[in-house]
């Protein structure tokens, strides 16, 4: 039972078509659970390309509720496989372009990086296809960096340009720099997670964030907040700021012990009671950075402005 992460880099769609389309093809021959999200224009053109019996038995999803956010798209690709356990799933898909600033591309590249691990136990093979016509060079270094097998045109193999999570194991000092509009709301984190948490509440009925927003934002600090009591300092703040596209969210522990950026993906942190918060954390926000030295840690906690409220976890859309 173990995962495999491929990419494959296509610039003819009739590429893209053998190689996918033969993906889902043996899925469904083998009576295995197969999905696709890739761009809708390319979904159609595959699935008229194949056998209607097969086009069928695909599921077919949004990719950008896939993609809606790293940690909710871990979280959706464990739940797909356990709910098809013990058949081994097959998931076609596309990444999105990344948009907005720093972190985005950064955190998306991060969890790629770390799936092959992050989801090592599961019986899921991903297949990411990339369309090399619309990559800019660094998206295209990164697909190198951080997918383990390539599909050439003689079939997998095994990609020497792959540099793991390594490659995004070192904490940063500071978070990326993003403009503040307006004032920096700001609270304590003392012995009492209930007080902190109607605070919290209070100021974002007050700010008029949307509720799923202001539910996100109590659940995510109320785990951070408890880790710094139990594992950190046992005490620390939370900064709550506007930026241009988001609300930005702070939490500091004066302690600097929490020295993974990856924490919260890996699949050992769900048995660690500081990584059980971490991963939930990661899929109540849209992106975590997780900053500091030896002075104390920064989690910096990003809650993109959505057109209403965010969309059903792709979770919930992957499963029946």
């Amino acid at each position: 039972m173990t995962f495999t992460h491929q990419a494959l880099l296509f610039a003819r769609d009739q590429r893209f078509r053998s190689v996918a389309g033969g993906r889902l093809r043996a899925a469904v021959a083998s009576g295995r659970p197969a999905v696709l999200a890739v761009a809708p224009h390319r979904s159609a053109l595959l699935l008229d390309s194949l056998p209607p019996v097969v086009a069928r038995s695909v599921q077919v999803m949004d990719r950008e509720t896939l993609y809606d956010a790293p940690g909710r798209m871990l979280a959706a690709l464990h739940r797909t496989a356990l709910t098809h356990a013990p058949s081994r799933v097959t998931v076609v898909a596309e990444p999105p372009p990344v948009r907005g600033p720093a972190p985005a591309a950064q955190e998306w590249q991060r969890l790629e990086a770390v799936l092959a691990t992050a989801l090592e136990d599961t019986a899921l093979d991903l297949l990411c296809v990339h369309d090399t016509r619309t990559l800019d060079p660094g998206t295209l270094a990164a697909v190198h960096a951080t997918h383990p097998v390539l599909i050439g045109e003689h079939g997998a193999a095994a990609n020497h340009a792959y540099l793991g999570p390594a490659a995004h194991s070192q904490r940063p000092a500071v978070p990326e720099p993003l403009p503040v509009a307006g004032a920096v709301h700001r609270a304590e984190i003392g012995q009492s997670l209930p007080r902190l948490r109607r605070d919290l509440t209070d100021l974002g009925a007050a700010l008029r964030l949307p509720a799923a927003q202001v539910d996100g934002l109590v659940v995510a600090v109320n785990e951070l907040a408890a880790n710094v009591l139990e594992h950190g300092a046992g005490k620390g703040g939370v900064a709550l700021w506007r930026s241009h596209d988001r609300w930005v969210c702070e939490v500091f522990d004066e302690a600097g012990l929490l020295t993974d950026p990856l924490a919260g993906y890996r699949p050992a942190d769900g048995v660690r009671p500081r990584g059980y918060g971490l991963w939930i954390t990661r899929q109540t926000c849209d992106y975590v950075e997780i900053c500091g030295d030896a002075d104390g840690t920064l989690v910096r906690l990003h809650f993109l402005d959505r057109a209403e409220d965010p969309p059903a976890r792709a979770a919930e859309r992957l499963t029946p």
